[in-house]
């Protein structure tokens, strides 16, 4: 038998040759995904099995001169997992984060993946993955939205017209075809002109794009609500949404964090849907009660009302249990639903995976050599 190692390496441009940005597939592949969770089959990290990932941040202060100083998205994060089903892939995305990473031209967070062979733990390939990334986060909301949202619904509200908005618009307008209207609320002018020309040149079909001055009027008659703005460091902070701005029938995607009163969540006529359960109650081990401050995710907010005994455990809905049919996703056309979108390594690894496999099929991507055999063995 042959010791040899040979992995490949694709760059962005590589990734997007191997389709990385073909969302309707993405979709698909999110919503396998979902069920091989929901079997059981896959392992993330830490004890549980269930973590997001591992982070190192750093202090305030530091005493060492060279160390790096906290800031805004001020991170290294880790995040390593298995994923079985039809995609049976090890692997981790592997990212460093920093606001300031804007200044000199560079994306917040600068994002690599790497996939192993299950069984030897031999590399396969390593990858460029902030397209990876942001394509199968925007997807989790796509696969969200072709369960929950109302199927006449034409009208998205942006709140964070980022790259995480403009790839869950692409989801949203892959599983939704009577979109037309487009609400952006940002912060800033170079984001929302910058999302505006990628609506009108990838969308052609939306005959409505408007920039709204404020939350509430974002909001409003919009039938698919998707938030993804930084917040603050605890719940009185994040941006508030009033109950009485959301249209009946909405469905609110939220992969980051808002501030709704608590009447909303306990209304009969709302419904709590979690990307993976699991997570969140790795999320509720490793932050105790109450987490929607470090989460920054709703649905760790969910656990909390939980916790406080204010909702039960099957008040928390399973997206991968209404895609297989175990409960109903909308019961009727004016209940409200809340989807809480975490974020998961195995993510990453069904869309590497799916990536790669596509790359080998078309020949893409540089072959890197490890070693004819290795010096230590």
């Amino acid at each position: 038998m042959s010791a040899k190692i040979d992995f490949i390496y694709l760059s962005e441009s590589d990734m997007i040759k191997a389709g990385v940005k073909d969302m309707g597939k993405c979709v698909e592949v999110m919503e396998d995904m979902m069920v091989t969770l929901n079997k059981g089959d896959y392992v993330m990290g830490g004890e549980n099995h269930n973590s997001h990932g591992c982070m190192v941040t750093f202090p305030d202060n530091p005493e060492f001169e060279g160390m790096p100083k906290n800031g805004e998205d001020r991170r290294f994060m880790a995040m390593p997992a298995y994923l079985g089903g039809s995609f049976q892939m090890a692997g981790m995305k592997w990212y460093g984060s920093n606001i300031e990473n804007k200044k000199k031209g560079l994306p917040r967070s600068i994002l690599m993946m790497m996939l192993n062979d299950k069984d030897t733990g031999a590399p396969l390939a390593l990858m460029s993955a902030n397209l990876l990334s942001a394509y199968r986060t925007g997807a989790i909301p796509g696969v969200g939205a072709k369960y929950l949202a109302r199927k006449d619904s034409t009208t998205v509200a942006i709140v964070g017209p980022g790259v995480m908005g403009k790839t869950a618009l692409a989801a949203f307008m892959s599983v939704c075809p009577k979109i037309d209207t487009v609400k952006i609320k940002g912060r800033g002018k170079n984001s929302i002109d910058s999302f505006v020309e990628y609506v009108k040149k990838e969308f052609p079909q939306v005959t409505t794009i408007k920039v709204c001055e404020t939350m509430e009027e974002a909001i409003r008659d919009s039938d698919i609500i998707n938030t993804a703005t930084s917040v603050g460091d605890k719940e009185s902070l994040f941006p508030y949404i009033d109950e009485k701005w959301i249209k009946e029938g909405a469905l609110i995607c939220m992969p980051s964090a808002a501030r709704f009163d608590e009447e909303f969540y306990l209304d009969e006529n709302t419904k709590l849907v979690v990307d993976n359960y699991k997570l969140y109650e790795a999320w509720a081990d490793e932050y105790p009660y109450p987490s929607y401050d470090p989460v920054q995710v709703v649905g760790a907010k969910f656990m909390d009302l939980l916790h406080d005994k204010k909702i039960t455990r099957e008040e928390i809905i399973d997206i991968a249990d209404v895609i297989t049919k175990k409960v109903s996703g909308r019961d009727n056309d004016k209940q409200r639903i809340i989807y809480s979108v975490g974020g998961m390594p195995v993510e990453d690894i069904a869309w590497g995976e799916t990536v790669y496999k596509n790359a080998l099929k078309l020949g893409i991507g540089v072959k890197l050599h490890l070693w004819d055999e290795p010096e230590l063995h």
